[in-house]
């Protein structure tokens, strides 16, 4: 199968989570369905454990936000790490 060429889809965010592959007119392998990034899936994983055990955190940030920007700040280093793990 050949890499992800979805336009939206950059290193920096993973790539698909969930992608769908079908036959095209070829028979050949193609990607038809890109849905979430995998950043987008990991910032949801985090964003539901943030919610179940909340972190102590001083910030002018509202709740909602508090916990969006953390976990988004926990996907990117999911992704970081990940990354490393496969160099």
């Amino acid at each position: 199968m050949s890499k992800n060429t979805h336009p939206a889809a950059t290193h920096c965010d993973g790539g698909p989570a969930f992608p769908v592959w079908e036959l095209n007119g070829n028979g050949q392998p193609e990607m038809t369905g890109f849905g979430l990034s995998v950043r987008d899936y990991f910032a949801a994983k985090a964003m539901a454990a943030i919610i179940a055990e909340p972190l102590p955190m001083h910030t002018q940030m509202s709740g909602a936000d508090i916990v969006a920007h953390a976990a988004y700040m926990m996907a990117d280093a999911m992704l970081k790490a990940r990354e490393a793990s496969n160099d």
